[in-house]
C-alpha cells in the first residue's frame, strides 16, 4: 500500500485515526501495531510472518542481554541478534546476487532461489538491530511490553521508507506521548507536503526518466536531461515520503528525526552526506564506523573503515554491482577532500557547489543503472561518446512539456520557498495572510493530487527496489 494512493489516503488512514482517537490511551499502541500489520500485508502477506518472527526474537534477546549485562552470555546473545538480523536480510536480499557471482567466478550453473524481497526490510532490520546493539550498550532499557517494541519496530509511518527510527529516539513517546490540535495541524501540513512533492514531481520527473530510456532520438543534452530529472527525481520521491511519515507520526504523537536537509545546496560532498538520508548515514556511523575504530587508527586502517562503510551503504541500497561502486564512489571522493581536497574547494568559493552537484549527478546515474555496462553507456553519452548528436528535436519538446515541472523542482530542492514564507511572516500583514493562504494552498493541493491518482497517473515508488 502506498502512501500516495487512494486506498491508503481516503480509507486506511481515515479509519486508522477514527479507531486510534476513540480507543483509551491503553489500547492506542494496540491499534498502531494491528494497524501496521494490516498496512504490510496489503502487498504480501506471507511477509508478515518474517517480520513477526524477527519482532519476536528481538524482544526476547533484548530482555536476556540485559538480564545478562556485562556478562560474556551478553555478547553472545547481541551476536545472536545480529547474525539472526543479518542472516534473514542477506538471504531475502543478497542470496541470488551471490549465487550469481559465485557462478560467474566458477563457472559452475547453481539454480537461483529467486526469492522475492519483504518491503520494508532493510528499514525495520536496522531498527531491530540498533535496539538489540543499545540495549547491549545500556544506553536504553530493554522493553519489557511486546506491544510497545512491535509497535516501534512495525510503525506503518516509517515502515517501508524511513527515516531509521530509533528505539532511543521515540521510547519514552511509546507509552507517553501528547495529542494537540497544533502538532496534528503540523502533522497534516507536513503529510501534505510531502505527498504533493511525491505526486505532482516525482512521479512526474520518473515519467522523464522512463521517456528518456524508452527514446531512439538520445542525444548528449537529452542524457543530461536525464541525469538531472533523476537526481531531482529521487530526492522528491524519498524525501517527499520521508516527510509524509514524518507529518503522519505527528499525528499519532511521535517526533521522528529530520531525514532530509537540502543536499543540493551543499559546497562538499561530505556536507553532501550530512544532509541526505540522514538518518542512515548516522546509523552507519554509530553501528559500523564507530565500533571498527572510525577515524582514530592509523592511517591505513582508517582508509579500510571509509571503504568498507560505503560499501556497505551501496549493498543496503541493493544487491547489485552499481550500488557498490556507487557506493565507493562516494567513499573516493569523501576520503579525498579530508586527506586535501577541502582547503581547495574553499578557494574556489561558489564553483563548489557546481563541483557536488557534477558529480552527484554522475553518481545517480551510477545508481539507476541496470548494471555498470548501461551505467557507462550514460555517462558516455553524457560526454558525446559514440558520435551521438548534442541535441535533439525530441529534447526540445520534452523540455517544452517538463519545463515548468523541472523550474519548480529545482527551486523546491533549495530553502527558497521556506525563506519567502519566514520573510512573510515578519511583515505585520504575514501571519494574517498566512493563516487563511496556508489552509487554502492545503486543500487545494490535496485536490489537484486526488485528481492525479484517481486519473491513474505513474506513481511508483522507487525505495520499494531496496
Amino acid at each position: 500500500m502506498l502512501f500516495s494512493g487512494i486506498p491508503f489516503l481516503f480509507y486506511f488512514l481515515t479509519s486508522v485515526l477514527i479507531v486510534y482517537f476513540i480507543v483509551p490511551k491503553c489500547l492506542k499502541n494496540t491499534v498502531l501495531l494491528l494497524a501496521s500489520l494490516i498496512f504490510y500485508a496489503w502487498g504480501e502477506p506471507k511477509f508478515v510472518i518474517i517480520m513477526l518472527i524477527s519482532l519476536l526474537l528481538g524482544y526476547i534477546i533484548g530482555l536476556l542481554i540485559e538480564k545478562y549485562h556485562g556478562r560474556t552470555a551478553s555478547k553472545w546473545l547481541l551476536s545472536l541478534s545480529v547474525l539472526i538480523s543479518i542472516g534473514l536480510l542477506g538471504y531475502f536480499k543478497y542470496a541470488d546476487f551471490m549465487i550469481a557471482n559465485f557462478n560467474a567466478v566458477t563457472g559452475l550453473s547453481v539454480p537461483l532461489l529467486r526469492v522475492a524481497l519483504p518491503i520494508g526490510i532493510s528499514f525495520y532490520t536496522f531498527q531491530l538491530l540498533s535496539y538489540t546493539i543499545d540495549v547491549y550498550r545500556g544506553s536504553v532499557a530493554a522493553q519489557k511490553n511486546p506491544i510497545s517494541l512491535a509497535t516501534y519496530i512495525a510503525l506503518f509511518p516509517q515502515l517501508i521508507a524511513g527515516p531509521i527510527v530509533r528505539y532511543s529516539d521515540i521510547a519514552t513517546q511509546l507509552n507517553h506521548r501528547t495529542h494537540s490540535f497544533d502538532q496534528a495541524a503540523l502533522g497534516i501540513r507536513r503529510f501534505i507536503f510531502g505527498l504533493a512533492k511525491k505526486v505532482l514531481l516525482a512521479n512526474a520527473l520518473g515519467e522523464l526518466c522512463d521517456i528518456f530510456r524508452a527514446s531512439g532520438d538520445k542525444s548528449v543534452l537529452f542524457y543530461w536531461l536525464y541525469a538531472i530529472s533523476f537526481c531531482l527525481h529521487v530526492y522528491f520521491d524519498f524525501s517527499g515520503y520521508s516527510d509524509m511519515a514524518i507529518g503522519l507520526g505527528k499525528l499519532f504523537g511521535f517526533d521522528f528525526i529530520e531525514n532530509f536537509n537540502y543536499p543540493y545546496i551543499s559546497k562538499s560532498i561530505t556536507e553532501f552526506w550530512r544532509r541526505w538520508h540522514i538518518s542512515l548515514g548516522s546509523w552507519f556511523r554509530d553501528y559500523v564506523y564507530i565500533p571498527m575504530g572510525g577515524n582514530r587508527v592509523p592511517k591505513y586502517r582508517w582508509f579500510f573503515n571509509i571503504l568498507t562503510v560505503w560499501m556497505l551503504t551501496g549493498l543496503w541500497h541493493g544487491a547489485s554491482w552499481n550500488f557498490v561502486i556507487w557506493g565507493l564512489y562516494f567513499a573516493v571522493f569523501l576520503l579525498l577532500e579530508k586527506l586535501f581536497l577541502a582547503p581547495l574547494l574553499e578557494k574556489i568559493g561558489a564553483f563548489r557547489h557546481v563541483y557536488v552537484l557534477f558529480f552527484v549527478a554522475i553518481s545517480f546515474v551510477i545508481f539507476n543503472a541496470v548494471d555498470m555496462a548501461q551505467a557507462f553507456a550514460d555517462i558516455g553519452g553524457m560526454f558525446g561518446a559514440g558520435g551521438i548528436p548534442f541535441s535533439s528535436s525530441e529534447l526540445l519538446y520534452y523540455l517544452r512539456n517538463y519545463g515548468v515541472t523541472l523550474l519548480l523542482a529545482v527551486i523546491g530542492s533549495t530553502p527558497l520557498p521556506q525563506k519567502l514564507v519566514r520573510i512573510v511572516r515578519t511583515k505585520k500583514w504575514g501571519s494574517a495572510v498566512l493563516s487563511v493562504a496556508e489552509p487554502l494552498v492545503l486543500a487545494g493541493l490535496l485536490i489537484v493530487i486526488t485528481a492525479y491518482l484517481v486519473d491513474g497517473s505513474f506513481n511508483p515508488f522507487l525505495y520499494f527496489r531496496f
